[in-house]
């Protein structure tokens, strides 16, 4: 088997950062020097007694450390790093999430998120300081994800629920149900928002993007196919940013198996064919949101995120 030395490392990286403990941390209780830790994240051969130490250190399997199989990942940390390093490399990537997907989602969502995410997290907890460390991680993580996706502009197919989007629209964007009726009400305006900047993206027809509703049933897990142009890697994820937001329980999968992929490929090739796209698409979008129930509240948006016109042409 050809190892793929610089992947050892991007998986050494994403579970240390998991862990909770900083580089030099890691380097003290493993026995080795922090540039010596570096080296290895970067790819540079280690030495197996060094991966071993580490194994057992963060507490995941060799297997999965060298890439043989399936990478498991109990951590949204873990996953969103592996995410990023992934989309860093992807020529195509192809995603089924609903109903926010975080590389196409407007400024308004990206700036709304922490709060949301935060919020999440409850007050009696046990280690709820390590849950609002990671959300921080996350975020951090979100924006660098963020960052490289204007930069490269990697082809994007995205497949989105309509019955998720029109319960985003009912529920709003919280991170949990027990908030006053004012802050509901203000949520449920950031929501529209966010289905009003999608309605805007199909509508302006960007050929890098391509967008399809999907009104027959989708997995209740998203998944995304990043291809590269000598190999495809499948991740399928509890972790959610939108509809009922979590990032603190699930375990997510990452694979190049090829059954997997041809498996979860013709998920998307059906849902492809079926879906709603183009104008029919925004229009359908238009439509949910004329049926949602309209708040009576002013969203509390950042100062710099600005509502994008929108065009849609009424018969």
């Amino acid at each position: 088997m050809r190892w793929r030395y610089e992947e050892i490392g991007q998986r050494v990286k994403a579970f240390r950062m998991a862990s909770g403990y900083s580089a030099d941390e890691v380097a003290q209780k493993i026995g080795i020097s922090r540039t010596a830790l570096y080296r290895v994240e970067k790819g540079e051969i280690a030495k197996i007694d060094t991966l071993q130490c580490l194994s057992e250190l963060l507490e995941v399997s060799m297997p999965t450390l060298l890439g043989v199989g399936i990478e498991y990942m109990a951590s949204a940390v873990s996953y969103f790093e592996r995410t990023r390093q992934l989309e860093e490399k992807a020529d195509q990537i192809i995603v089924l999430a609903g109903p926010v997907s975080f590389l196409l989602a407007s400024e308004r969502f990206e700036s709304a998120l922490e709060q949301v995410l935060r919020e999440s997290v409850p007050d009696d907890i046990p280690q709820r300081g390590k849950m609002l460390a990671d959300v921080a991680q996350v975020m951090e993580i979100l924006h660098h994800r963020k960052r490289t996706y204007m930069r490269r502009r990697p082809s994007i197919v995205n497949l989105i629920s309509a019955d998720q989007i029109s319960r985003f629209l009912h529920g709003g964007l919280m991170g949990r149900r027990d908030l006053p009726e004012s802050v509901r009400a203000e949520r449920r305006l950031w929501a529209r928002q966010e289905i009003e900047h999608l309605a805007g993206l199909i509508e302006d027809d960007n050929l890098g993007v391509q967008i399809g509703l999907v009104t027959d049933t989708l997995p209740l897990n998203g998944f995304q196919i990043f291809r590269q142009a000598d190999r495809s890697t499948l991740t399928i994820s509890p972790f959610r940013l939108g509809e009922q937001p979590n990032i603190r329980v699930g375990v997510a999968m990452l694979t190049s198996a090829p059954e997997a992929l041809k498996l979860h490929d013709k998920i998307v090739k059906d849902a492809w064919k079926t879906a709603i796209k183009g104008p029919a698409a925004a229009e359908h979008l238009h439509n949910l949101l004329d049926a949602a129930p309209l708040p009576e509240a002013e969203p509390a948006s950042p100062p710099e995120a600005k509502a994008r016109p929108r065009k849609r042409a009424r018969p």
